[in-house]
């Protein structure tokens, strides 16, 4: 079993939603979320304003420290896992900067509550 974690823009969410339904996939969390990529800022500036310097503080600006977005979490079988990255992509991928991360995390156990089910089981 794997976890599949993706940060992606708010605006794609309903789109992403569609699609791993679509896909054959329509359990997962999605939670909303802050956050930012390494963008163009100069990251001794941004370690400078984390120093609390005021002079790199201001030259950060008050507005673009964090973007909202949103995670989306797929936790499936190991046979599923390339279709659920290729199902997100293909909703996601604009090829500009903000498209977000999709991140693959082992699973070592699932649970199901209701059933007891263990393992693949409770998660397909």
């Amino acid at each position: 079993m794997k976890e599949v974690m993706a940060i992606i823009r708010m605006n794609k969410m309903n789109q992403t939603k569609k699609a791993l339904a679509d896909a054959g996939l329509p359990a997962f969390v999605a939670l909303e979320c802050l956050g930012r990529g390494r963008g163009l800022i100069n990251q001794e500036v941004l370690k400078g304003a984390a120093e609390g310097n005021e002079e790199a503080i201001a030259l950060l600006g008050t507005k673009g420290r964090l973007y909202p977005k949103r995670m989306v979490t797929v936790v499936v079988p190991d046979a599923d896992v390339q279709k659920v990255v290729d199902t997100i992509m293909a909703v996601n991928k604009s090829g500009r900067a903000g498209d977000g991360k999709i991140m693959v995390m082992p699973i070592g156990d699932s649970v199901r509550v209701r059933t007891g089910e263990v393992g693949e089981a409770a998660v397909s």
